[in-house]
């Protein structure tokens, strides 16, 4: 079941609506849902419910029902109102499967995902956050087989320092930023941008390594660690954090000046927070200081609301989140809160 994101979203928040233990249903819901491959568990929430990360508040388990907590594509999710308080239901599809003379087999359609998988895969398993020293005392690319410039998939590269000791699979890396904490000032850690991954072809120094996956070009002086063993779990349940986290944007992958849906955001909170991976977060701008054309002087506007966020990768003082929504362009130093202030 370790491919499969568990439905069960344990949340902190108490329901809202028009009654005190109701969740708000969202204007012109359906009755009924036909899940979809492509489908994930926050898009088809959002088509019920005005706060998509309340789902469990209205979710019925039916104990008949195996694995009543994955959706398959073919599911059928009907809404009902028993002692007059709204009710999820499922009503399980029919779905392809293998059989064997021992054992019935998963369905070959994976359970849909929380969030979208893609946008946050290669996120999941690589240290991409190390301390000040770390990738200056790592092994280095002194140089690429047949004297190319750069290196991608297919091609090798020698590496100088390699720890081969147990490991065979390894990723490159190059410096990236230091995130720094824009209230404090404080160092939270240094940025590591995941170049690939290869395997040992050859033990020394230099070592070589054949390249099987690459993101981006490798150059000499980029920096190489052994491989994890374990991949960071993408099983994370949305939630809301404590009313008193406040954070803000410090950095966005790859460089964009303006951020919109399902783009890599980082954030200046870390599970010494209290932030861990599902906590859901709304994005506020800042209000613009303008002058007074009445009065005189200077008035700063209040701060709008902005996106959602879900963090999927949380380290000690920073965290990786994924925007969920954007109803305007998110920048660097937008703050973020509880989504229900």
């Amino acid at each position: 079941m370790s491919k499969f994101i568990h439905l069960a979203l344990a949340l902190a928040l108490a329901a809202t609506s028009v009654f005190a233990d109701q969740v708000a249903l969202r204007q012109g819901h359906p009755d009924r849902y036909v899940v979809v491959k492509g489908d994930t568990l926050w898009d088809i929430s959002a088509r019920f419910l005005d706060k998509p990360w309340l789902w469990p508040e209205i979710w019925y388990v039916n104990p008949q029902i195996e694995n009543p907590h994955l959706i398959y594509p073919g599911d059928v999710i009907s809404l009902v109102y028993v002692d007059g308080k709204p009710q999820l239901r499922l009503e399980r599809g029919k779905r392809t499967v293998r059989l064997s003379p021992r054992v019935r087999a998963e369905a070959l359609d994976q359970a849909i995902p929380t969030i979208p998988l893609d946008a946050i895969r290669q996120f999941l398993s690589q240290p991409l956050v190390v301390g000040k020293d770390e990738l200056k005392k790592a092994a280095y690319v002194v140089s690429s087989a047949g004297e190319h410039l750069i290196a991608g998939a297919g091609d090798r590269v020698y590496v100088r320092g390699l720890d081969t000791q147990g490991y065979s699979r390894f990723n490159a890396f190059r410096p990236g930023d230091t995130y720094v904490d824009p209230d404090s000032g404080e160092v939270l850690g240094y940025e590591a941008i995941f170049l690939g991954e290869g395997t040992l072809e050859r033990d020394g120094d230099p070592a070589t390594l054949d390249l099987k996956r690459t993101t981006r070009e490798l150059v000499v002086g980029d920096r190489v660690l052994p491989a994890g063993q374990d991949e960071v779990t993408p099983h994370f349940q949305p939630h809301a954090p404590s009313p008193e986290l406040e954070g803000t944007i410090i950095s966005v992958l790859d460089g964009v000046t303006q951020i919109g849906q399902y783009q890599i955001v980082v954030i200046n909170r870390g599970s010494r927070e209290g932030v861990d991976a599902g906590t859901v977060l709304a994005v506020h701008q800042a209000g613009e200081t303008i002058k007074d054309v009445v009065a005189g002087g200077k008035v700063t506007l209040p701060d709008e609301r902005a996106g959602l966020l879900m963090v999927f990768r949380p380290f000690e003082k920073v965290s990786y989140a994924l925007v969920m929504k954007a109803t305007a362009p998110l920048h660097v130093g937008d703050r973020v809160r509880h989504p229900d202030l």
